[in-house]
Parts: C-alpha cells; structure tokens; sequence
C-alpha cells in the first residue's frame, strides 16, 4: 500500500505542477501578464497560435536550462544570465519563425524579439525554475506556456471570426457577412480580452462558491 502511494504522489505533484499554468494560475485571464504580445498580435487564431507557441518553447528551454544551472550561477549575477538564457533561445525561435515563414514573421514582427523581456519568463527562471529540478521545472514552464497559448488563440479565434468573418483564413459565414472592424484595431484586443476575464472571474467565482457550499454541507 505505501509503495502505490509513493508512486501516485509524483503522479499528482506533476499534475499540479502543469495545472497551475494552464488553469489556476493562467498567465493571461488569472494573472494577467504578458499583455503586450497578447493584445498586438492577436488580431489571427495564425498569429495568436505561433507566438504562444514560441512562447512555450523559449519558456519550457529556458527553465529547463536555468533548474540545470541553478547550482552553479552566482546569486549576483543570475538576473543577467537568465536574460541570456532566454536571449539564446529567443534567437533560435526568431530564426526558425523566419525560416519556415516570411509572412508570419513580419505579422509577429519586433514581437518575437519581445519575448526577451515577458514578465512571464523570467518570472519563472526566477521565481519556480531556479529552486526546482529540471522534470517537474520544466513540467511547470509548459503548462504556463499553454496557459498562455490558450489565452492568446482564445483572444484571436474570437477577433478573426468577429473581424474578419474567418478562421484560420477559412471564411465561415459567406459573403454576406458584414465584418466588425473594430475587432481586428487596438480597441477589439481589450473589448475581447475583458470578456473573456469576465468570464474566467465568473468561473473562478463559482467555483468558490461551489467549494463553500460543499465545506458547509459537510460540517453541518
């Protein structure tokens, strides 16, 4: 019996560990971070789903790299060398973007570049990757990278459909459809993104309430 319990607790502390990015502490709807990249280049579901993607992959390596390195760089100087970390992989992405496409590249632009300075990344190295082994820091950087990539294509599916009357550059409701131009100008991004954290603020709420609802059900 004590041997399936050591064996289920990594189970469930790795499951935390994903869960708290993509859901209980998600980077754009709960801790509302990296607005920046969230409101520019969120104009496409194309646009939204490459920088949430480069995103992760900068935040899942530079974590990892930084929890293999936390034993061995100076506390003095390890702000500098988690900004070179993520400055190194920021180039890869950079290179690779524009390798596999010219046009998403310019659609990004200096965004890419951007990354450098997400709040969300270094927070990371600082705060969860350079106190933690790579496995369950790395766990952590990928269920906050999908948090965020969730967050950017929620933002950018709705302004496209609403926008552009399109997904994915696939039309959805005809010729007819009279697009909503504010959605794909800067006002679009915040109409949407205080949508849907009204949304995840409703849910979140309920939640609680559900949670004290069933705390009193049982002391009763």
């Amino acid at each position: 019996m004590s041997a399936s319990k050591a064996s289920a607790a990594p189970t469930a502390a790795n499951w935390d560990e994903f869960i708290e990015g993509l859901w209980r502490q998600n980077p754009t709807f709960v801790m509302v971070l990296g607005m920046c990249p969230t409101l520019a280049v969120s104009v496409s579901a194309v646009n939204a789903l490459s920088m949430g993607l480069a995103t992760t992959f900068v935040l899942v390596c530079s974590c990892g790299l930084v929890s293999m390195l936390r034993r061995m760089v100076p506390k003095q100087v390890r702000i500098a060398t988690y900004i070179v970390i993520i400055a190194t992989f920021v180039t890869v992405v950079d290179y690779l973007i524009q390798a596999i496409s010219l046009a998403l590249y310019e659609a990004l632009g200096a965004f890419i570049q951007l990354i450098v300075v997400n709040c969300i990344i270094l927070g990371r190295a600082e705060a969860h990757a350079s106190r933690r082994p790579p496995a369950p820091a790395m766990l952590n950087a990928f269920g906050m990278g999908l948090g965020f990539t969730l967050g950017l294509f929620a933002l950018g599916s709705v302004r496209e459909i609403l926008g552009a009357g399109s997904l994915f550059g696939v039309s959805l409701f005809g010729p007819d459809f009279q697009p909503w131009v504010v959605m794909v100008l800067p006002p679009g991004g915040f109409f949407v993104l205080g949508g849907w954290l009204l949304l995840f603020a409703w849910l979140r709420r309920r939640g609680a309430h559900a949670v004290a609802g069933g705390e009193h059900v049982h002391g009763a």
